[in-house]
């Protein structure tokens, strides 16, 4: 958001970006004429007295309870008329309002609010602020990923301040956005995508970060086919075929530099990527399972943490099964989270009653270091330094005149 723009939020209305910038995060607002705002205090949670009215004669039948029309209502919306006054002339031709309970006249009060109001409230943009707007707009486009599921998912991936994280992302960004949160500005975030080039995680810039928390020293992504050992970059071949004095004009030379930095940058990132000890791997990917943690998990250290996410069951049971018997994956186990949310409201605290079911799952496990292997490394590099030595005998230790 710069100064001097104009955010527009569809029949609301618009405003300028001036009119919220310095002010504190909670504030509600209200839309006036002229693309003006004017604060709107929040309303305070009131005890609602004890009655005996009830729903059961109310017989809610269009025109004949709410004589007020749709067109009266837009000549009072014409005339400049307040929100509250709009509200307050219904209620005073609803028929069967008095019949209604306290209960019920409330929700129709606030049913009427957010029809008719043009107020908002500006929220800070937190993680589970941002998670629960994706999913609650468009889960698709994070794979179904919950707030409180996404907080499991970082927490059995260990990440924290100074950890070097492997992530794949298939969810926006989202998962990207949670691991640079909460690496803090240090550490070490290495994204492999399917994308061949910067990935565009359209979350991210939503997060409001500082610079130095999103900066290339922090995260950098590598293609799936770049991850390969046995991959060759097309753009390094092409640059070692180019003879510098064949490049004639500026413009060419410009290119072949720009080609070099790219060529310098995957040689690099891919040398990272290889080196391993990592201390974590967190995914939430539309890729199978399994074969992704194959991939991914020899970069791991030991004790290094897996966490797996799927808004399915089934590819995380596959994978853990044929884990289990892998002497390199400690406990793999598959978890769910059901987090309910409450209203709590005097005499109306009870769960929501419009809850969507699904919640996902997360597949964990820790990675070992199998001790046969390392004690074989161990022994071929000592065999190596015995054969150097005897091929050099400047190399062995010095011995003292015998006795």
């Amino acid at each position: 958001m710069e100064k001097g723009s104009e955010i527009k939020l569809g029949k609301y209305g618009a405003f300028r970006s001036e009119h919220i910038l310095g002010h504190p995060f909670g504030l509600s607002y209200e839309i006036l004429d002229k693309k003006e705002l004017k604060v709107v205090p929040h309303r305070t949670i009131e005890e609602i007295e004890e009655t005996n009215a009830t729903n059961e004669l109310i017989n809610d039948d269009g025109k004949f309870v709410q004589p007020l029309t749709t067109e009266e209502i837009e000549l009072l919306k014409a005339s400049g008329a307040h929100v509250t006054e709009i509200i307050k002339r219904q209620i005073e031709a609803h028929t069967t309002y008095e019949l209604k309970n306290e209960y019920s006249k409330e929700k129709y009060k606030k049913r009427k609010e957010a029809k008719y109001s043009k107020s908002f409230t500006v929220i800070e943009p937190t993680l589970f602020n941002i998670c629960e707007y994706h999913f609650s707009r468009d889960a698709s486009k994070i794979r179904d990923l919950r707030p409180h599921t996404l907080g499991q998912l970082l927490n059995s991936a260990n990440v924290r301040p100074g950890a070097r994280i492997l992530v794949a992302d298939d969810v926006s960004g989202l998962l990207v956005a949670a691991v640079l949160e909460r690496l803090g500005g240090s550490g070490r975030c290495l994204v492999i995508t399917d994308v061949d080039g910067p990935s565009a995680f359209p979350i991210i810039p939503h997060m409001n970060f500082e610079p130095e928390v999103k900066s290339s020293k922090i995260m950098s992504t590598l293609n799936w086919a770049a991850a390969d050992e046995d991959y060759t970059p097309l753009a390094a071949a092409r640059v070692a075929e180019e003879p510098v004095e064949e490049l004639q004009t500026n413009k060419e030379k410009s290119k072949q530099r720009k080609r070099k930095v790219a060529v310098g940058v995957l040689a690099s990132l891919r040398e990272e990527l290889f080196s391993g000890e990592f201390d974590g791997l967190v995914v939430a990917s539309q890729f199978e399972p399994f074969s992704l943690v194959e991939k991914l998990s020899p970069y791991l250290a030991g004790s290094g943490s897996i966490a797996v996410y799927s808004p399915y069951i089934q590819p995380l049971i596959e994978a853990q099964s044929r884990m289990r018997p892998m002497a390199k994956y400690l406990a793999p186990a598959v978890q769910e989270t059901w987090h309910r949310e409450y209203q709590v409201l005097p005499g109306r605290t009870h769960p929501h009653m419009t809850m969507p079911g699904p919640t996902g799952y997360i597949l964990t496990a820790i990675k070992v270091r199998k001790l046969a292997e390392e004690k074989a490394a161990e022994s071929a590099g000592s065999a190596a330094d015995d054969a150097v030595e005897e091929q050099d005998p400047t190399l062995a230790p010095a011995m003292g005149p015998e006795p």
